[in-house]
């Protein structure tokens, strides 16, 4: 898939190179950040799920899918999302484990719990979203994330989860080890455990396994192909908008703060 590689380079060097990381110089920008990307650590669970539903069987009786490889990688993928091994040793799920991170650094988990209780088992589309009484980067980004689901095409979500999480993932929690350098006394241990698991579990295993399976789902199908390279744009443009919403955020509260002095 050489097509993608070359159509998704642009979307790609331009989260490596956000400024968004460099940003991130005190306690309450960290906040900042952590508040508004909970939703896109909460939403890509039903991501995975959905997949999970469409390449396994969660049906009784039981029978093999057929495609082993598929089975494979997203019951590996729903084990560590849902059940793996906090710092101390803790099962709970990433979503938990951010949350706890979000606390540990003094962030509001507020929005996102209230969020959750408002959808309560409804798929949120983005016509549905218009509503709610959060951000409208955070609207679209999980909006677009339930719009694809509901399409119910699993090349489809299948690309979006590839491009738009796995395969971006750790090159964009590298860049944020790398940059992040508080002035503050705060620990940020639990987040930074939960950025290296993911460099380590997306990075070394679960990137190259869902390009295959892409690459599986699609097989010759030029129209496969071309749609999936679109949703996987989207999901990149997606993502780009939501580090700018927080980049600003970040600008405005350094900005008051400055003038204030």
């Amino acid at each position: 898939m050489l097509i993608f590689e070359k159509e998704l380079s642009p979307y790609r060097d331009q989260l490596r190179n956000h400024d968004l990381y460099g940003n991130i110089k005190d306690i309450f920008d960290l906040r900042i950040f952590m508040e508004a990307h909970v939703f896109a650590v909460w939403d890509f669970m039903s991501l995975i799920k959905a997949l999970q539903i469409k390449l396994t069987c969660i049906s009784l009786p039981w029978k093999p899918n057929g495609n082993r490889m598929a089975t494979r990688l997203i019951n590996d993928i729903v084990l560590v999302e849902e059940s793996d091994f906090n710092q101390n040793n803790i099962t709970m799920s990433h979503y938990e484990m951010y949350l706890e991170s979000m606390i540990e650094v003094g962030a509001d988990t507020s929005e996102i719990k209230r969020f959750l209780h408002d959808i309560d088992m409804n798929l949120p589309s983005s016509e549905e979203l218009k509503n709610q009484d959060i951000p409208q980067p955070l609207k679209d980004f999980v909006g677009f994330t339930f719009d694809i689901i509901k399409k119910d095409d699993v090349a489809l979500i299948a690309s979006a989860f590839a491009f738009g999480r796995e395969i971006i993932i750790p090159e964009m929690f590298i860049k944020i080890v790398e940059k992040v350098s508080l002035n503050s006394d705060v620990k940020i241990d639990h987040f930074l455990f939960y950025l290296n698991r993911h460099i380590e579990i997306d990075g070394d295993v679960h990137n190259d396994m869902a390009l295959n399976l892409l690459k599986e789902l699609c097989g010759d199908s030029s129209s496969c192909i071309d749609q999936a390279l679109n949703i996987a744009k989207e999901a990149l443009e997606k993502r780009i908008y939501l580090w700018d919403y927080i980049n600003q955020k970040i600008i405005e509260k350094n900005e008051i703060l400055t003038n204030s002095i």
